[in-house]
């Protein structure tokens, strides 16, 4: 492991968009940096949480791996399906009205996020109403 290879890595973490997928950003740092120094001691570490951060943030909010868990957690609940006439994307904003928000399970560290199922796909909102992450 080199510097340059430290700085690099370093450097794609922290030119990422920190306001998208924050949490994605902050669980992928940790998981990240925590097998780095398992695999590599300190120096490690620092390696793993800047490739963490930036792998997390591509996971979304819930992460690669929660993602199917949490779509059978939504599945179980039997929560209803609002009928939305425009796209499911993220950046979409739902209704103030006719649509039933839920919060999500502390295990899933979806902190400030809250979900709905809309066209029978369970998403991710925050406090706007504003899709941040659908589940597939």
């Amino acid at each position: 492991m080199n510097i340059k290879t430290l700085l690099a890595a370093s450097a794609i973490a922290l030119s990422l968009p920190l306001a998208a997928q924050a949490q994605g950003l902050v669980r992928g740092a940790e998981r990240g940096a925590q097998d780095g120094a398992d695999a590599a001691g300190p120096l490690g570490a620092i390696v793993g949480g800047a490739v963490g951060a930036a792998t997390g943030t591509v996971g979304g909010i819930l992460g690669v791996d929660d993602r199917p868990r949490f779509r059978q957690y939504v599945t179980r609940e039997r929560h209803s399906s609002y009928a939305y006439d425009g796209d499911v994307r993220v950046g979409a904003t739902l209704p103030g009205t006719g649509v039933t928000y839920y919060d999500v399970p502390s295990e899933y560290n979806a902190r400030g996020a809250r979900y709905t199922i809309v066209n029978d796909r369970p998403v991710l909102v925050d406090r706007s109403r504003r899709i941040v992450e659908v589940i597939d």
